[in-house]
């Protein structure tokens, strides 16, 4: 795990003023260097993601025309089965929940290689969007996060923009239950739900 690095003085006030509500996700250490990819999608569109969760099913609308290459690297983990079993380990009312890249004791799962930042759609309510890295917008792996209310005049202004990739069609109000779960602060995180919020499977609905 790659250490924190705390700055003192004026830019840790400037990044706490303006990075507190950023999702990031935790560093992830490949080969000791962050690899980056370029390549076209492949046979993406409106796919149908339901994740069943330990407090009720979410259905996602994949947005393919917006950002290919994040829909095809978000199927991608969820045919594998990736995110069955990882937990939303980041809750905060009134902002977003997010998951995708730790499993219930926080461990953190080896995600695959960054995508390329393809912002377009706004952070509105209901908006499923990549975390990443500070300052680093083609960073994305694994994780995600669903707007709980309109965050675009946040988010669509830090650090290039957060892809959305899909719209929640079926479940927001299981998005919101998951908001309300009492947190904690655990592993050097803030925000983490005392009872896991499990993603018990992933699945793409065939219609």
């Amino acid at each position: 795990m790659i250490n924190r690095i705390y700055i003192y003085g004026l830019l840790a006030f400037v990044l706490v003023l303006y990075g507190c509500n950023e999702p990031e996700q935790l560093p992830i250490e490949q080969n000791n260097e962050t690899i980056k990819i370029e390549r076209e999608p492949v046979n993406v569109g409106n796919e149908k993601v339901k994740l069943q969760t330990t407090m009720g099913d979410i259905v996602i609308e994949m947005k393919g025309d917006a950002a290919p290459l994040t829909v095809e690297n978000f199927i991608g983990y969820v045919e594998s089965g990736f995110y069955d079993g990882v937990i939303f380990h980041r809750v905060i009312p009134g902002f977003m929940i997010q998951g995708g890249g730790l499993t219930a004791d926080m461990q953190d799962k080896q995600a695959k290689a960054p995508v390329k930042n393809e912002f377009k759609i706004s952070n509105t309510r209901g908006t499923v969007a990549m975390a990443k890295l500070g300052n680093d917008p083609d960073s994305a792996t694994c994780q995600f996060f669903i707007n709980l209310v309109d965050n675009g005049s946040n988010l669509d202004n830090q650090n290039g923009g957060f892809t959305v990739f899909g719209k929640v069609i079926e479940g927001m109000e299981v998005a919101d239950k998951i908001a309300q779960v009492n947190t904690t602060y655990r592993n050097g995180m803030q925000n983490v739900p005392v009872e896991p919020v499990i993603i018990e499977s992933t699945t793409i609905i065939n219609e």
